[in-house]
Order: structure tokens, then sequence, then C-alpha cells
């Protein structure tokens, strides 16, 4: 049996993390083995836990989570942050991304896809909400800013890689509709809809939807 996932909890609210703690518990792959109400308290024993995973809220008292990202980094180094969080605001996201966060998830998150999102946090991939894609775009293309680096253009001009069915999906991706809303918008399964996402990022030469949706709006700038 594999070594399961350790995780770190810091939200000021006792409640929460308590249900946090029960509902992570239900995955065998995952294990809670601390949680604190603020920067600080973390601060002290996260040098002895150093979990895999660190879900942070932004809104702590003494300092917002986003500010915090950078001390809790360097108190342990190997952990992934992932900003877990009601905060929909474009510039929480970015900043979080800026100082280090591997993603950022809104408190709304199903149980499952907050457990499979940390499994992709431990495992260095980055996870940002369907939800916040297209604030995630507008954060950093008004800053000038890429979201990651982005692969060159195909050698040919006007020549893309993908298929008719592949761009109407990479425009939907670009507008920060989850995969769920991608199926029923393009009237197809939810299913091959993860499947046109798998070959958009492969041919493209990307990583997560966080590059595709900039790659699109950048290339949609460029037209």
């Amino acid at each position: 049996m594999s070594t399961p996932i350790t995780l770190f909890l810091i939200d000021d609210h006792t409640l929460l993390r308590r249900g946090l703690v029960a509902l992570l518990g239900q995955h065998a792959g995952l294990r809670v083995v601390g949680e604190a109400g603020d920067a600080a308290e973390a601060l002290r024993v996260l040098p002895q836990l150093r979990p895999d995973v660190i879900l942070l809220d932004n809104h702590l008292p003494g300092v917002r989570g986003v500010d915090a990202i950078a001390g809790l980094r360097e108190a342990s180094p190997t952990s992934r942050v992932v900003m877990l969080t009601v905060s929909e605001d474009g510039e929480d996201l970015a900043t979080a991304l800026r100082h280090g966060a591997q993603g950022y998830l809104l408190k709304t998150i199903d149980g499952d896809v907050l457990a499979e999102a940390i499994e992709r946090a431990a495992r260095g991939e980055p996870v940002v909400s369907p939800e916040m894609m297209g604030k995630l775009v507008m954060a950093f293309q008004s800053q000038g800013a890429p979201a990651a680096p982005l692969p060159q253009e195909p050698a040919q001009e006007d020549v893309s890689p993908l298929s008719p069915r592949e761009e109407e999906v990479l425009r939907e991706i670009a507008q920060g509709a989850s995969n769920k809303e991608i199926a029923r918008r393009l009237d197809i399964a939810e299913t091959t809809v993860k499947i046109h996402v798998q070959h958009i990022l492969k041919k493209l030469g990307l990583t997560s939807r966080v590059q595709a949706a900039v790659y699109a709006s950048d290339r949609q700038r460029a037209e």
C-alpha cells in the first residue's frame, strides 16, 4: 500500500477544520497530520511535520494567507501550498501563484474533486478551480506577464495542430469553463471533454489548463 499524502490545514474556523479532517479522512490516500488557526501557529510546527501539502485559507487573523505563503514554504520547503478559500478575487489568485502556491481552490469544491486536486498538487501539478481560470488569465494579462512559459507557435502560420473540436474546447477553457460546462455547451460527454483536454495539452506542449487558457487568450489577442 502506498504511503498516504500528508496534509496540514490552516484555517481560523475550527468547525471548518473539523469538517475537512472528517471529509479528507474518508480517502485512504490522504492523512491530516496537523492544523492551525493562523499562520504564526503553523510556522511553529511545520518544520517538524513537513507535510506534503498545506491547505491554506486566505482570510486569517494577523496576515492574509496569500502573504503568508513565502514564510510557510521557507518553514517547510518540501510542502506544496494550496489555497482553499472563499475569495474569488483575481488579484488574490495572481498573488498566491506569484508567491509560490501550487494551486488555488474555492471552498465550494466537491469533496472528491478536492481530494483529486490534493493528489495532483502533491505530484507537483498546478491546480486551479475552473471558476477562476478566466480571472487568472485577466489578472496576468493586466500585468503584462504570462502565467506560465508557453510553447512556440507552429512553424506554419495559420496552421493549428488542433482539430476543430479541440479548438472549440480550447476556446471554452480560455473563458474559464469547467469540463462539465464545456460538455453541456458542446453537447458532448464530460469524459470526451477530458480526452480533448489531454490531447490539447499534448499537442501544444503544455502541462495544465492554466497554461492552455493563457495560450488561447494570447493567441486571440494576436489575431
